[in-house]
């Protein structure tokens, strides 16, 4: 693709960086079928290429983005699949990330909708908030369906749809809390590797569980788990939502706790049960390239992190020692596994070797419609994506559903009957732990 940026524009890194992505794509209109949203929609803007363009006008011309414009970036999920499909190379993540920053830094949005993006913006990273947020609307579940629904079409669903998609996501009731960040978790025999466990924010309030299947399971297996004290907020959630200022500030703050934690006792590893989180934390790297301070540890960070079945990839998990009776468990791979980090069939042979039959769902590549908080701003998209990802789901006629990111788990469930679990509490089942609950 020609650009025509000025010498001016790219002396600055992010304008350097977004010309080369856009150089590098050439038209092909691979990416377009594998577009959820232009899959469901159709419209060219609401496809990869679409938005590259879009993008490409509003920083060449340097001018504030138009309400068609945020309307359209506002739409991708930033799910991926474009890049895996892509035959270029063109990293879109990178460039619909500053889009989306610049989206917030120089355009204005209604009274109603930037009032919610901040609301969310600060309950979601804070687990203590969020917990009581889940209070809060799971009082207000009832009230949902005497909220008046628009009859009218709009460019961006309404605050009133968007508050009944907060309510719907809601639990019917939270689980304890887990433990805290500080807390050490010793092997049991012989220690054979010693790896920090990110606690997470909606997943630690939502399902404690997840985590502790996998300190239950690494530490049958020899390795001792460590919660950091003080970890934040991977900067996941803020990172798309356009603001990077505080995602910035949250990855600082973890990267500087985490190696603090690796020079007491050494780390291994930091292990991610979230693959939304390990695709951001493991672009910490890219993200702080420019800061002189925190370039060399950011990169340090990105390269420890891993996905928590990369790490058990490396481990000999011991053999099964339930009787799983053939249960068919049909495997949801996440989008910001199988696109952004590129894990696609390590999850599947741990859940095969571990004794499970492991069906593939049909377009797997397609998006639940979850992706951050995409199921609260684009409801309607989202709901529609779920409903065809539950509608192939059923066709594998599974037993347990497993997926390893927390946001595709309460997207999914809102959808079926089926029991959804992680894949680590299936790992964990196997190797000697409790069968997956729900609780």
């Amino acid at each position: 693709m020609k650009t025509e940026f000025s010498l001016a524009q790219l002396a600055d890194p992010d304008i350097a960086e977004a010309d080369k992505i856009l150089r590098a794509c050439v038209h092909c209109g691979f990416c377009t079928a594998t577009c959820p949203t232009y899959v469901l929609l159709g419209d060219e803007l609401d496809s990869p290429r679409g938005r590259i363009y879009l993008i490409k006008e509003m920083l060449e011309k340097n001018r504030p983005p138009t309400q068609e414009v945020v309307k359209h970036i506002d739409r991708c999920l930033s799910c991926l699949a474009c890049m895996t499909t892509c035959p270029s190379g063109v990293n879109y993540m990178h460039l619909v990330d500053q889009g989306r920053a610049r989206i917030e830094r120089d355009y204005t949005r209604p009274l109603a909708e930037r009032a919610l993006r901040a609301v969310l913006a600060w309950v979601l990273p804070r687990p203590g908030l969020f917990r009581t947020s889940m209070i809060l609307a799971r009082l207000g579940r009832p009230l949902a369906a005497l909220l008046p629904t628009s009859k009218t079409a709009s460019p961006s669903p309404t605050l009133l749809r968007r508050i009944k998609a907060m309510l719907a996501l809601a639990p019917s009731r939270l689980p304890a809390s887990g433990p805290s960040g500080g807390t050490i978790f010793p092997p049991l025999g012989a220690r054979r590797g010693r790896v920090a466990l990110l606690q997470g924010c909606a997943q630690q309030v939502l399902a404690p569980r997840i985590n502790q299947a996998a300190i239950n399971l690494l530490t049958r297996h020899g390795i001792e788990v460590v919660l950091v004290k003080d970890e934040q907020c991977c900067g996941a959630l803020t990172h798309h939502l356009g603001r990077d200022g505080d995602a910035l500030a949250r990855a600082r703050a973890n990267i500087t706790v985490w190696l603090e934690e690796a020079g007491r006792g050494g780390l291994d590893a930091i292990l991610v049960t979230t693959s939304g989180c390990g695709t951001v934390i493991k672009d910490y790297g890219f993200m702080l390239r420019e800061d002189r301070d925190f370039a060399s540890p950011a990169a340090r960070i990105s390269a420890l992190a891993k996905d928590i079945t990369e790490y058990l990839g490396g481990i000999d998990l011991r053999p099964s020692q339930q009787q799983h009776g053939d249960i068919v468990v049909a495997y949801h791979s996440a989008c910001s596994l199988q696109h952004g980090q590129k894990i696609t069939q390590l999850p599947k042979e741990l859940l095969s070797k571990s004794g499970f039959v492991v069906k593939d769902v049909p377009e797997s590549h397609l998006c639940c419609g979850s992706a951050g908080t995409y199921n609260i701003l684009q409801p309607d998209i989202a709901s529609r994506l779920r409903d065809r990802k539950v509608a192939n789901i059923a066709m594998v006629k599974p037993d347990m559903i497993a997926a390893g990111n927390i946001g595709c788990m309460v997207q999914i469930a809102g959808g079926t009957s089926v029991p959804v679990v992680h894949t680590i509490e299936l790992l964990d089942w196997a190797t000697g732990g409790a069968k997956p609950g729900l609780s």
